[in-house]
């Protein structure tokens, strides 16, 4: 079944989606215990789209001895969704519930968890082709500059396997 407002959030999402370049992330500022670092979401997107490393970049994944096609890779991941699904679903119950535990790892330069900045973000990333990337969340998040907690998301991406491990052990 389809709402008048779905049609409406499609339509805003569409025109906020063709000007994502002025009003995406410019920054993603990573923290992590007591450092921070600050990456140029364009130079995520060089990385993502034509494989091409700034120097900062070249700098920051030989500091964490990490190569660059793994976060190109991790960067390009994508989830298909249409964007009237995903609404829906971001705004039932176990979505909110989604959304306010990642947006305790992304958050707004005010350092305050924003769940609704990261819905935007991904219902926007999801008009054009009907798939989530990481990279375009990144790109489409409504704030100047994105903030990563590094230590939650540690904590979350242990809970996320532990309860993957957990699945896969029922008898599906």
């Amino acid at each position: 079944m389809r709402y008048p407002w779905q049609s409406l959030l499609v339509g805003l999402s569409l025109a906020l989606g063709w000007a994502a370049p002025s009003i995406g992330a410019e920054q993603v500022v990573l923290r992590y215990s007591i450092l921070q670092e600050s990456i140029a979401v364009e130079d995520l997107s060089r990385l993502s789209r034509r494989g091409e490393v700034s120097p900062t970049l070249a700098a920051y994944l030989s500091l964490a001895n990490q190569q660059p096609e793994d976060l190109r890779r991790w960067l390009n991941q994508s989830v298909q969704a249409s964007p009237e699904l995903l609404s829906q679903v971001l705004n039932g119950f176990l979505g909110k519930y989604f959304l306010g535990q990642i947006s305790e790892v992304f958050q707004t330069p005010s350092q305050k968890a924003s769940p609704e900045a990261l819905r935007g973000a991904l219902i926007t990333s999801a008009i054009n082709d009907h798939q989530v990337e990481v990279i375009e969340i990144l790109e489409n998040y409504p704030t100047q500059a994105l903030y990563v907690d590094g230590n939650r998301l540690m904590e979350l991406y242990q809970q996320f396997k532990s309860i993957e491990a957990s699945l896969s052990k029922l008898p599906f």
